[in-house]
């Protein structure tokens, strides 16, 4: 029996509604690396991941991937909404990192900021409603 001191985190899924672009926008406009892009019928296990960590990837995961047909219509009405899921990254400048994203007209939703929590910190969505947020410690 695990007792929770074996495990490690390797995936997290995040929905996405258009895998091409969602592997595109992840590659090329935050920087992340590709680290599988395997067919599987009509989608594709695409996984990318931050290079300097090569044991978590972030699994671009669409609705139709999802195998159950009630779970894969609610994956499909949260896209519709908006996915939301949620990716903190920690950078060496917060303000380069903003001043690159927006450049490339990522969607704003924080610009940076000094927290009472210790980090300088901004946000960010990207084209299907997830957030993507960047921060550095203070000090």
């Amino acid at each position: 029996m695990s007792t929770g001191k074996d495990l490690a985190l390797s995936h997290v899924a995040l929905l996405v509604g258009d895998q091409q672009a969602a592997l595109e926008f992840y590659r090329d406009v935050v920087g992340l690396e590709v680290r599988a892009d395997i067919p599987l019928g009509p989608v594709r296990w695409v996984t990318v991941g931050p290079a300097g960590q090569p044991g978590i990837e972030f699994l671009l995961e669409a609705p139709s991937m999802v195998p159950d047909p009630e779970q894969q219509a609610e994956a499909q009405r949260r896209l519709a909404a908006g996915a939301h899921g949620t990716l903190i990254f920690t950078t060496d400048s917060v303000d380069a990192t903003f001043a690159r994203l927006r450049d490339a007209e990522v969607t704003v939703t924080q610009e940076p900021a000094d927290q009472p929590y210790g980090v300088r910190d901004c946000g960010f969505a990207d084209p299907w409603g997830n957030f993507l947020r960047f921060s550095q410690p203070l000090g």
